[in-house]
């Protein structure tokens, strides 16, 4: 089975709208391991690591967000796999602090 790995950018108003609470949880739903945070410039990342069809659905999901956001812009990029050790242990998909 093969297995993709994309580090995705959200910008728009995705901040204090629960943006990153409805990622973490449409990601479980999908079963993708991964982890979301808020940046400073306003802006939510995140990665999402699963079998293609799933990742590529996931990212189709954050270009419309939880109905309060207001999504500008998605880009993503391939990621490593050493991106996923940012997850807390024992955590397949985490919510991270603000970087």
């Amino acid at each position: 089975m093969s297995h993709a790995i994309l580090q995705v950018m959200i910008r728009g108003r995705v901040q204090g709208v629960g943006y990153r609470a409805w990622v973490e949880y449409q990601a479980t739903t999908c079963g993708l391991e991964g982890w979301v945070r808020n940046r400073r410039d306003g802006g939510v990342e995140a990665l999402f690591a699963g079998p293609p069809n799933h990742v590529a659905d996931m990212v189709a999901l954050c270009r419309h967000g939880p109905p309060s956001s207001r999504v500008d812009s998605v880009t993503s990029e391939t990621a490593s796999v050493d991106e996923l050790n940012l997850r807390r242990a024992g955590e397949t998909f985490s919510v991270l602090p603000t970087v």
